[in-house]
């Protein structure tokens, strides 16, 4: 049985807590701990404390976290891109805590905020295509390729490309 997360939304407060987990998560030597990691394709700051206030106070994105015993063990952003449509993006687990059904809550939890809260009709997001393992544990969830392949946000070397998914919300 999987450990009970508390989902809720991230307040500015959270945000100094929340930033180091989403770090150890995707890069870095820690990251190596668990399975979701970025650590073999990119180097550097995955995201800052700045790009987090950002989406706290956008009233288009919702960013949940989770918390066991009150301690912060991950997130989920959602941002609504209209016309039905939500962006499901960095939905990390602490990487000592993975593979425990902590992502599937906070996953589950980020599609019922966009459809109840942003009345969205499906969900979108993109992985690095290269990351088999990941997008096939969303296809597990639903999650279905669409064919579409999108530059990556910034240039690297060698180049990435990510794959969209997409979820039709019930």
């Amino acid at each position: 049985m999987p450990d009970i997360v508390t989902i809720r939304a991230a307040t500015h407060e959270d945000l100094p807590a929340l930033h180091p987990v989403i770090e150890r998560a995707y890069r870095g030597e820690t990251a190596r701990q668990g399975w979701t990691h970025e650590a073999d394709l990119l180097e550097g700051r995955r995201t800052d404390l700045e790009t987090l206030e950002a989406i706290v106070a956008d009233p288009a994105q919702r960013l949940l976290i989770g918390e066991q015993d009150g301690v912060v063990i991950g997130c989920v952003n959602l941002a609504d891109k209209g016309d039905g449509l939500a962006y499901l993006g960095l939905l990390c687990v602490d990487p000592t805590l993975q593979t425990a059904g902590m992502g599937r809550q906070l996953l589950a939890a980020a599609e019922a905020c966009a459809r109840d809260q942003l009345g969205a009709d499906r969900i979108e997001m993109t992985v690095i295509d290269v990351r088999h393992r990941l997008i096939a544990w969303y296809e597990r969830r639903g999650y279905v390729q669409t064919g579409e392949r999108r530059d990556f946000v910034f240039p690297v070397e060698p180049p990435l490309f990510m794959t969209v998914l997409v979820k039709r919300l019930v």
